[in-house]
């Protein structure tokens, strides 16, 4: 099976991966858009998991208070640089992490990393701050969380 530019494009919009890792997950899956879909997410991963050694001292407090404004929770994500804690994404991850804690109410760290994310429960909550690691290119380690509600 083969791909085109479009398949590379399509591939890299959907991911935000490299152009060249896109190509070069098509060219492993021999053209088969969902084995290359795959592999990018899987490689992403592996690239976050490279980073694990590294110093986060910058990062990001997301909010997020729901509808009926009775429940909320504040998020801390580190990262390494000022640059990536001003990302949209990550900022963008950073509130999904938030609103996800409001949803789920996890004890902790650990119980919150491994929760099927709310909005696609496809993928785990650590999956997703894996993912867009991968993407952006930094370490990033969900530090803490607090979620209020009203009355309690």
């Amino acid at each position: 099976m083969s791909y085109t530019v479009a398949d590379i494009k399509k591939l890299r919009e959907e991911t935000g991966a490299r152009m060249m890792d896109c190509k070069k997950a098509l060219e492993a899956a021999k053209g088969d858009y969902q084995e290359a879909l795959k592999f990018v997410k899987e490689t992403g991963l592996a690239r976050a998991e490279k980073k694990s050694d590294r110093e986060t001292k910058e990062g990001y407090i997301a909010s997020y208070v729901h509808s009926n404004n009775k429940v909320a929770a504040l998020v801390e994500i580190l990262c390494e640089t000022d640059f990536v804690a001003r990302n949209a994404e990550f900022q963008q991850m950073a509130k999904d992490v938030a609103m996800h804690v409001v949803a789920m109410n996890p004890e902790n760290i650990e119980l919150l990393m491994e929760d099927q994310f709310i909005k696609d429960p496809s993928i785990t909550v650590e999956e997703l701050v894996k993912g867009v690691s991968g993407k952006i290119g930094e370490k990033f380690v969900v530090n803490r969380f607090v979620r209020y509600e009203l009355g309690k």
